[in-house]
């Protein structure tokens, strides 16, 4: 057993902490935040993440996990401390740190022995030897300490899932001793240890993301070619997948990437390249092509209805992506605004999302269900692909429409079979006319 102190009880900390804690070690997860501290302690997540609450519970109970806001309590046993506080978008693009410096302030003050400080958080590259200079500077008394990157690769909606089966686990320092004893906290887990130093380390994880939107922003631009020259994206995809150097991940054609990483990582590592003198020709296409791709589903929606003024608009899905309630970037949000800029009327429905969208879109009309988001509406938009969409009876939904227009954002379903309900139907770089054809694996 390991005694572990993680700084931060958001999607990255909450997640690392509790489950560290499941794999038999001693964590305290400490937050500034005093009512979600308490909050935490009787059980209520601040996040919806399928699987977490149970662990938390469980590891609390066993005593294995606690949480407090006291930086003193955290780390007066810990081995160990992880950094996995915000770094939001700033004004320019570039990561704001201003919590990793509290953070690394806060820890160089509070210890009183050794410790291993490894850097969770996404950050700019030399972030690690900014902090242990942080660190050094603000010791009341020199006390020996090591700086660990170990940038987290957790997807939301999956991230227990993702924490305990990874990939990879990348370890980047200037001390090998240190880095070494991070990973022995990782060898349970039976996934390749990347290491490497400091900045290579973090570098690996703003390329990592770079890269996966990349692969969006390329499927979502074929797809609008495939819409004008009589495509379907979904078999171009499948066609393309099944070439081993290209594979099928992330080549689902749809509103574009959204969420607290991706939108803010491209930006950042095309700020980090701008500082230094390149020309992020390709970062700054993959960003235009993310943000036209939500204006094309509003468009597509304007083509079927005509004048938006006063239509009522049914927007089926308010998260950025299923699983999860995290509405930052989403797509759906700015779909949303586009149309209340049109003078429509707005109304969503989304299993988890709705109490977080409410408080920064008030101008949208919650529903309690897909049924009532759908009746009397002009056109029904699915924007979010939670798996109960698939089951929903799109007839009855039909038949309840004042207009039946169905523009699917994420391909949830067949144009054939749409059609024929009686939806005037539009995908996403489904260009062909509903007669779809069957690719088979030999």
């Amino acid at each position: 057993m390991k005694n572990i102190c993680v700084i931060g009880t958001g999607y990255v900390g909450l997640v690392t902490g509790t489950c560290f804690a499941d794999l038999g070690n001693r964590v305290i997860a400490v937050d500034y935040d005093e009512a979600k501290v308490e909050r935490l302690k009787q059980g209520e997540m601040p996040i919806y993440e399928p699987g977490l609450k149970e662990m938390v519970e469980r590891n609390t109970h066993a005593g294995r996990l606690s949480f407090t806001t006291s930086y003193d309590e955290g780390l007066e046993d810990a081995e160990y401390v992880f950094i996995c506080v915000g770094t939001p978008e700033g004004v320019d693009g570039e990561a704001d740190l201003q919590y990793v410096r509290s953070a690394a302030e806060s820890i160089a003050k509070t210890m009183k022995h050794p410790l291993i400080i490894i850097n969770k958080s996404t950050v700019p590259v030399g972030t690690g030897d900014w902090v242990a200079d942080i660190v050094r500077n603000t010791q009341p008394s020199p006390i020996a300490f090591s700086v660990v990157s170990c940038p987290e690769f957790l997807r939301e909606g999956s991230a227990v899932r993702d924490f305990m089966n990874p990939d990879r686990t990348v370890l980047g320092s200037t001390d090998k001793s240190a880095a070494e004893a991070v990973a022995q906290l990782y060898l349970s887990l039976r996934a390749p240890i990347v290491m490497t130093d400091l900045r290579t380390a973090e570098m690996i994880k703003y390329a990592s993301n770079a890269f996966l939107a990349t692969r969006i922003s390329f499927i979502n631009e074929i797809s609008i070619i495939c819409e004008k020259l009589g495509a379907d994206v979904m078999e171009v995809a499948q066609g393309m997948g099944f070439d081993q150097r290209i594979g099928h991940h992330f080549l689902q054609a749809g509103v574009g990437y959204g969420g607290s990483c991706f939108p803010k990582d491209v930006k950042a590592l095309a700020y980090m390249a701008d500082t230094h003198g390149m020309h992020p020709q390709l970062l700054r296409a993959v960003m235009d092509i993310n943000s036209f791709q939500r204006k094309h589903i509003m468009l597509k929606v304007q083509d079927m209805v005509g004048d938006l003024e006063n239509k009522v608009i049914a927007l089926l899905g308010l998260a950025f992506k299923e699983n999860t309630d995290d509405i930052r970037e989403s797509p759906a949000l700015t779909v949303a605004e586009y149309l209340l800029n049109e003078g429509a009327i707005v109304r969503a429905y989304d299993p988890v999302a709705m109490p977080n969208t409410t408080r920064v879109m008030p101008k949208i009309d919650m529903c309690n269900n897909p049924y009532d988001l759908a009746k009397g509406a002009d056109a029904l938009v699915v924007l979010t692909p939670w798996n109960e969409f698939k089951q929903l009876d799109m007839g009855k939904i039909c038949q309840s429409m004042k207009q039946p227009i169905l523009v699917d954002g994420r391909n949830m379903y067949e144009p054939a079979v749409m059609r024929e309900i009686g939806f005037a139907y539009r995908g996403v770089g489904r260009g062909y006319d509903g007669v779809g054809h069957t690719t088979v694996e030999i």
